[in-house]
């Protein structure tokens, strides 16, 4: 711990640096620095942090179903934003404080148990919480065997900060035999539980925002630069066959919403944006905002799904199925090829490789129940009621 301390100190200008440096180029605010080297005053809160947005999201029914105040944190603008959006009244949202010894003994004076999604074990805080006896709970927790090795090579530094572990939701068997190794005992483990995979369809009225006929509604969910180009020529090569179609063009990182609207213009598409409540609906709507993909789904007969098309990884397709939307991806799916292959073999979703084919999915797909209901079958939504439970029991 105290070399690991040492090099955060002289890691200190760096990340500084960094952080300006993204002030600098706007895609951070000051505010946003400042949230980065403090710790707010959430009184005694139940501390859950996550990467970014697909952590957050697939824990968000844990995070809803806890009692307040709880203070959510991630690494990314995007992932504290999404969070917001959701209007959570018991929860409060920051950007992760770097994890400084100082800052996680203050941190833990305002919390009252800590849980950790996936593979965020940042070692000062979790000693600050075996200090002052914190109860840790890791949720879908991942562990590589490359991170299992450099935790080996450090394994009494892995045995202190992972004593506090109260309880431990292994993302997969191969994880829980590695944290056992580093000392995790096997009697606080439950069963492994691919928590993405457990996303479920929001039980709030979600209201219609676009008022438009979902069988004739496409919607490109989460995209990255590169794609939107492409997704864009389908979607002007179907509207060719069908002029009635409509597109809802969900970016991943809203904060592109300004490059994108002059690539819709380019294409020769009308369109309006989420954001610009005065402009009339267009051929393409553009969802420029956060923690709105409830209603984007509900409102699509068949959704493409981003990350796919350009090497990214893909995105989760368990959100699309949990709505009912047929599933449109790329052949860049690495993040989760084991669902998608089974998806692709059973006929709940199909790949394109390029813009024609794209084009032609989206119209033979669009509105398809039964290719939905393949879908549901291959990833039946999973019970979150008993750990959600059992959670409950150890942090409230």
């Amino acid at each position: 711990m105290l070399i690991y301390r040492l090099l955060s100190v002289f890691l200190l200008p760096a990340l500084v640096m960094r952080s300006l440096w993204l002030v600098i180029r706007g895609q951070e605010r000051w505010a946003d620095v400042q949230q980065r080297i403090s710790v707010p005053n959430t009184g005694a809160s139940i501390w859950v942090h996550g990467a970014s947005v697909g952590e957050l999201n697939a824990a968000r029914p844990i995070i809803a179903a806890l009692s307040g105040p709880v203070w959510v944190t991630t690494n990314t603008v995007t992932g504290r934003d999404t969070v917001v959006n959701w209007a959570l009244p018991h929860v409060t949202a920051t950007l992760a404080p770097i994890d400084f010894a100082y800052l996680a003994r203050q941190a833990m004076r305002m919390t009252r148990a800590l849980i950790v999604i996936e593979n965020e074990l940042w070692p000062n805080r979790l000693s600050a919480a075996r200090r002052v006896g914190i109860p840790v709970v890791l949720l879908g927790a991942r562990m590589s065997a490359r991170s299992a090795a450099t935790w080996k090579r450090l394994s009494g530094l892995a045995e202190a900060i992972l004593s506090p572990v109260v309880l431990a939701v292994p993302q997969d068997a191969a994880s829980a035999q590695r944290l056992e190794d580093l000392g995790v005992d096997r009697s606080k483990m439950l069963e492994p539980i691919a928590l993405k995979s457990a996303y479920a369809r929001s039980r709030s009225a979600t209201p219609d925002l676009l008022g438009w006929d979902r069988s004739k509604t496409i919607l490109a969910a989460s995209t990255h630069a590169g794609e939107e180009e492409l997704v864009l020529r389908a979607f002007a090569a179907a509207l060719t066959e069908s002029p009635d179609l409509r597109l809802i063009l969900a970016p991943r990182h809203p904060e592109r919403a300004d490059m994108i609207k002059a690539l819709i213009e380019t294409a020769g598409l009308t369109h309006t944006s989420r954001s610009d409540a005065d402009s009339k609906l267009g051929q393409v709507f553009l969802a420029d905002t956060l923690g709105e993909m409830d209603a984007w789904y509900r409102a699509a007969g068949v959704a493409f799904i981003g990350g796919s098309l350009v090497d990214r990884g893909g995105h989760t397709p368990f959100e699309p199925i949990a709505y009912g939307c047929p599933i449109i991806h790329g052949p860049f799916v690495r993040n989760f090829a084991e669902i998608y292959n089974a998806l692709d073999a059973a006929g709940g979703a199909v790949c394109v490789a390029n813009t024609k084919e794209l084009a032609r999915a989206m119209q033979q797909h669009l509105g398809h129940k039964e290719m939905a209901q393949i879908a549901t079958n291959v990833a039946p939504p999973l019970d979150l009621a008993p750990l959600i439970s059992r959670i409950k029991s150890l942090v409230h």
